[in-house]
């Protein structure tokens, strides 16, 4: 027969091992969301517009981020255009994607950036949630001329 002492003993090594399995399956989950949110795209796709201001910041990380003004009524110039900026950040290994923002910032040309969004901003990545890929430089768009017939 088992005293009650040897009952508790028991329990208590049964919910040590209960305890050591679930924070052993919380850090792989943990692990696992990690390796999620750092890898994972949410969406691809191309924004166009004109570089406003490209930077290096950050006290603790050092991050390159931009900013873009897209123009929201495309290319065409007139007294009535809206403007919308875009933020965006670049991968700290990407400097030859960054050299190409610093080149056309400084130019005023219209460019297309090539983007990853991601599902969450990590601060050791980036202030925002969009990632440059790529850089393409825009030819002058054809502006239609509004003063004649349709």
């Amino acid at each position: 027969m088992t005293t009650f002492s040897e009952k508790t003993t028991n329990a208590t090594n049964s919910a040590k091992r209960f305890f050591k399995k679930l924070a052993i399956l919380l850090l792989i989950i943990g692990i696992g969301l990690m390796f999620f949110f750092y890898y994972a795209t949410l969406s691809k796709g191309v924004k166009s517009g004109v570089i406003i201001e490209v930077s290096e910041r950050g006290a603790l990380f050092k991050t390159y981020e931009g900013q873009m003004d897209v123009m929201s009524f495309g290319a065409v110039k007139s007294a009535n255009s809206l403007s919308q900026t875009f933020l965006f950040s670049v991968e700290k290994n990407d400097k030859e994607v960054f050299g190409k923002l610093e080149e056309v910032s400084l130019t005023g040309e219209r460019v297309r950036l090539r983007y990853e969004e991601k599902y969450v901003t990590l601060p050791w990545r980036g202030e925002t949630k969009y990632f440059i890929t790529g850089v393409e430089r825009s030819d002058a768009p054809e502006v239609p001329d509004r003063r004649s017939g349709f």
